[in-house]
């Protein structure tokens, strides 16, 4: 509880210096936090109760950017904890795939959103499948390394109890990857949020991207920077749901 509290101590202390030399320095490039404030109230906030004080510009871009990042992350997420598990339980596929995975772990994700606007045309379908392939390899190679890690003497003794093949997975295998499994999705889910921008960057007509690409050309600083603030609470937002939901689910590894 203390150590939270002076998180927050030092938030608010970061943003009242930031406040005091933009209002010294008066840069253009550099609005202080209550203009940006502002700007995000006018902006998304501002809107009718019955909407939840969400304007139009929220409904119109907020919300589909989450449900390109839902979708996106969700698909990375089941394919790469499926795909991880199988090669983490096969040495055999391991070895055979392992330079495969880190030559496309390796890959910068962003050169390749050229060829997902070719695949796929702009639209959701191609921002869902720039931010599912950028986040599935963290999810799968953390997900193939909890799997592969399972005690052995473990998987032995459930052998010996005539456990099935099944029961093994969801008793042993899948609980004791949750640590590993955990880590690869807070890594995926910021590289989802950095997929969805670049991908409305380039190939989308709402979101958050397009409008930060819009304030960017029309020169318009305190949305830009209204655009930066918003993408920095919805990440620390989603990280923590994940923290959350670990805590929960992993609640035997917190008592270690």
């Amino acid at each position: 509880m203390r150590a939270a509290l002076w998180r927050w101590v030092v938030l608010v202390a970061g943003l009242g210096v930031w406040q005091v030399w933009a209002l010294a320095a008066r840069s253009p490039f550099f609005p202080p936090p209550d203009r940006i404030a502002a700007r995000m109230y006018r902006m998304w906030f501002s809107g009718p109760v019955s909407h939840l004080f969400l304007t139009s510009g929220a409904l119109g871009n907020i919300v589909p950017s989450l449900l390109r990042i839902g979708l996106g992350f969700g698909l990375a997420a089941v394919v790469g904890i499926a795909a991880g598990i199988a090669v983490g339980r096969s040495p055999v596929a391991a070895g055979y795939l392992e330079p495969i995975l880190r030559f496309c772990r390796a890959l910068p994700v962003v050169a390749l959103v050229p060829v997902f606007l070719v695949l796929f045309r702009i639209g959701t379908q191609m921002e869902v499948a720039a931010i599912a392939f950028g986040s599935v390899w963290p999810v799968l190679i953390n997900t193939a390394a909890g799997a592969a890690a399972v005690d052995p003497v473990q998987v032995q003794t459930a052998r010996v109890f005539r456990l099935s093949r099944r029961e093994r997975l969801t008793a042993l295998v899948i609980p004791a990857s949750l640590p590993k499994i955990f880590a690869g999705l807070r890594i995926g889910m910021s590289i989802a949020l950095i997929m969805m921008v670049i991908s409305e960057l380039v190939g989308a007509t709402d979101g958050i991207g397009y409008q930060l690409n819009d304030a960017s050309t029309s020169f318009d600083l305190p949305s830009l920077w209204a655009a930066i603030a918003l993408l920095g609470i919805l990440g620390y937002l989603l990280n923590g749901l994940l923290l959350v939901l670990e805590r929960r689910l992993l609640v035997w590894e917190a008592s270690r």
